[in-house]
């Protein structure tokens, strides 16, 4: 194989999640032959029928659209093509804090008998660092494809937030590391039909390393707000007015402190730089357990706020990780309504954006639920704005109102 730039008409994505679906929608709406692949037989059906709903109105255009339905295809297993992007998730084991990454040995293995000379091999899962060499390459050298000799192997982590994904995928920069340098030039084809952003060229443990190193970065700012917001609990003071005060300093940007942190990413990232590292990954490690810690803070909060009220009925808003998406991967929402479950309260527990738990209008809810509190958890605008327009009708039926998702979680905000 010579270090040129191979020829990328057909590209096979293997994971039509939430990452794989957006490049998989982007390549064939610029008229690259796509074939998604994917474990889901549902989702394999609505990706051929254009059925799905997706969260985002211009995604959903684009799968509706002529050039997507001419080029994309699903099925459940792969075939060949020119570029091979692995798309799967890389989940956490618990309790051990470990890596599972059985998906993409899976994905990688599925690939190899449709493989041939001069093709491209890119991973986007988010991978500990030395994956690519330690894992990955070696099963390609095992099938007879040398890296770098007869295939380019790169990694490409993407880059992308739920509920702005049509934007993100297109302008957010890449960082694309290679096996060789050729290997990154290839990998980069993948993405020059649609991508405005810069492209950045790199080896593969730097860009296994970026990713998690991004991640760890916001994990850690926020673990150190959210510590002042428990350091506050116990001097009995509001830490968001003192660090507004703190924020006034021109070298001094502290975020607001949450009820955790959600998300398939932040959660998870920083465990991987762990797992390669266990020795210097100290402060890393400590930010991840005080985020952890904080939906068990704020259901004592929440517990202590609600103490004078006889078996109260509770209905709860929010079970995304984040306001304004429908994702509720890792949500600490979820972990809080589960510790006020296991303390014995009757929850109602809805999020007008997350599947199978969604309303129309908050006003029909509370009459239907007749709560005896409602508890904010995410702060999604259009929940933002009905609880402000219901303020009055719920402290004059003797509703109490506590909002720990707007603000300080520890001091949850009321309607009064």
């Amino acid at each position: 194989m010579t270090e040129s730039t191979p020829n990328i008409e057909k590209v096979v994505i293997i994971g039509t999640g939430f990452i794989g679906l957006p490049l998989a929608l982007r390549l064939a709406k610029s008229g690259k032959r796509v074939v998604g692949v994917d474990i889901d037989e549902n989702l394999v059906a609505a990706i051929n029928d254009q059925s799905l709903n997706l969260d985002e109105a211009e995604l959903q255009a684009m799968l509706e659209s002529n050039e997507v339905d001419e080029n994309l295809v699903g099925r459940t297993s792969p075939e060949s093509g020119d570029a091979f992007v692995i798309s799967v998730p890389t989940p956490m084991s618990e309790p051990q804090k470990s890596p599972d990454l059985s998906a993409v040995e899976a994905a990688v293995e599925s690939i190899l008998p449709h493989l041939s000379q001069d093709n491209i091999v890119n991973v986007e899962s988010t991978i500990p660092p030395l994956t690519c060499k330690e894992v990955i390459a070696p099963k390609l050298t095992n099938a007879g494809f040398e890296p770098g000799t007869d295939v380019h192997l790169a990694h490409s982590p993407e880059r992308i937030l739920p509920g702005n994904v049509f934007e993100e995928l297109v302008q957010n920069d890449r960082v694309i590391g290679g096996y060789t340098d050729g290997c990154a030039d290839a990998a980069a084809q993948i993405y020059e039909p649609f991508l405005e952003g810069d492209v950045y060229r790199t080896d593969l443990i730097s860009a296994e390393l970026c990713k998690l190193m991004e991640n760890t970065y916001r994990d850690v700012n926020i673990a150190l707000s959210n510590e002042f917001a428990l350091i506050g609990d116990a001097l009995d003071l509001d830490m968001t007015d003192v660090i507004d005060l703190a924020n006034n300093h021109p070298r001094v940007d502290i975020l607001k402190p949450g009820i955790g942190v959600g998300g398939h990413c932040l959660p998870i990232d920083p465990w991987f730089l762990n797992e390669v590292d266990p020795e210097h990954t100290n402060l890393i490690t400590t930010a991840r357990r005080i985020n952890d810690m904080m939906p068990d803070a704020t259901a004592r909060r929440i517990r202590h706020a609600l103490s004078g009220l006889d078996s109260p009925r509770i209905l709860v808003l929010g079970a995304a990780y984040k306001p304004n998406t429908r994702d509720p991967r890792e949500s600490p929402a979820q972990d809080i309504v589960e510790e006020l479950r296991l303390d014995g309260f009757d929850i109602v527990h809805r999020d007008r954006l997350v599947e199978d738990m969604t309303y129309d209008d908050l006003k029909p809810l509370v009459d239907e639920t007749n709560p005896d509190a409602v508890v904010q958890l995410v702060a999604h605008d259009k929940t933002n704005e009905e609880l402000a327009s219901l303020a009055g009708e719920l402290s004059e039926g003797g509703v109490s109102v506590l909002r720990p998702g707007i603000g300080n979680p520890l001091q949850p905000r009321t309607n009064e």
